[in-house]
């Protein structure tokens, strides 16, 4: 396996993504993060030979998106998916959604994303229906991309009070 970084993912936006208010809809933001975990499995080998060989693959159990710009049709898309921590059984990871100028751009090193969200899945075995443990090599490839957490990362969601309270 190889030890170069996650290759960005990239799509544009169609136009039955857009919503009632003219910008992208918050469930294909959710649909691109989804593309950009399967392109992490396959760079990973979590592939489909993998699930098919194995009965194993992995589930995202928990997600936290934060939608910070509008996006319109149209719009270049680029996603930087970082790992940040992986042990037996789990991977933690992040995506960044950015908008550029061309299907071929690159974001600037300091472009602020106009979505984030963070995961943490389980490696399963679907034939048993639990948690198995990644075999070595796909450990070791997950572990040898993970990099420093961005300042967002970890962030829960804003208490609001109760009315009464």
């Amino acid at each position: 396996m190889t030890t170069e970084p996650l290759p960005l993912v990239r799509h544009s936006v169609r136009p039955e993504w857009i919503d009632y208010n003219g910008h992208m809809s918050e469930a294909f933001y959710v649909l691109v993060f989804g593309y950009a975990t399967d392109a992490m499995m396959i760079e990973t080998g979590l592939h489909a030979g993998y699930r098919e060989s194995t009965g194993c693959s992995l589930y995202t159990v928990e997600a936290h998106i934060h939608y910070l710009r509008d996006v319109s049709e149209g719009a270049q898309l680029v996603v930087r998916t970082r790992l940040l921590g992986a042990d037996a059984k789990k991977a933690r990871f992040t995506h960044e959604l950015h908008v550029v100028d061309s299907a071929d751009a690159e974001p600037e090193p300091d472009a602020e994303p106009v979505a984030t969200t963070e995961l943490l899945a389980i490696h399963v075995d679907q034939r048993v229906g639990r948690a198995a443990p990644f075999p070595e090599a796909i450990r070791e490839r997950l572990t040898a991309l993970v990099e420093v957490a961005p300042e967002w990362a970890g962030r829960s969601i804003t208490q609001v009070p109760r009315p009464g309270r």
